[in-house]
C-alpha cells in the first residue's frame, strides 16, 4: 500500500471523529433559543436568582446549594446525596425533572428533545 494512500485515509478518519465530537458538543447558539423555555424562571449570564435558581456556572456544581435560594426540601437531599450537576445529571434531570429529583418543586415537564438538551448545555457551558 502506498504511503499517501494510507495518510489520506487517516486523515479521512481523523475529521470524521472531530467532526462527530463537534456535532456532539451542541450549537450555543440554537442553545440560546431553547434557554428561552427556561428563561422565564432561571439567567444563566449573570450570577442572580430569580423564580429558580440562576445557572450562572451550574456545571459542577453540587446540587441544591446555590446561595440565596430557597430549594425543595428534596432538591437539598439530592445535593446532599452527590448529585452535581455535570452533563449526564442535567440530561436526566432536564428529561424529567420530577423522576430525577422526587419531590422537585420545579414545574417544567421537561425537554424531550436530546438534540435541544446538547445545545442548551452548549449555551449553559459558555457561563462556567
Amino acid at each position: 500500500m502506498r504511503y499517501s494512500t494510507v495518510l489520506i485515509g487517516l486523515s479521512v478518519a481523523i475529521l470524521s471523529v472531530a467532526g462527530a465530537r463537534a456535532q456532539d458538543a451542541g450549537d450555543a447558539t440554537a442553545g440560546a433559543t431553547v434557554f428561552k423555555k427556561c428563561a422565564v424562571c432561571h439567567v444563566a449570564d449573570t450570577d442572580k436568582n430569580k423564580v429558580g435558581p440562576s445557572l450562572f456556572k451550574v456545571m459542577g456544581r453540587t446540587a441544591g446549594t446555590h446561595p440565596g435560594f430557597s430549594y425543595s426540601p428534596a432538591m437539598k437531599a439530592a445535593g446532599a446525596a452527590g448529585l452535581v450537576w455535570d452533563t449526564a445529571s442535567l440530561r436526566d434531570y432536564l428529561h424529567d425533572p420530577k423522576a430525577k429529583v422526587k419531590g422537585t418543586k420545579m414545574a417544567f415537564p421537561g425537554l424531550k428533545d436530546d438534540k435541544e438538551i446538547t445545545d442548551l448545555e452548549a449555551y449553559l457551558n459558555q457561563y462556567k
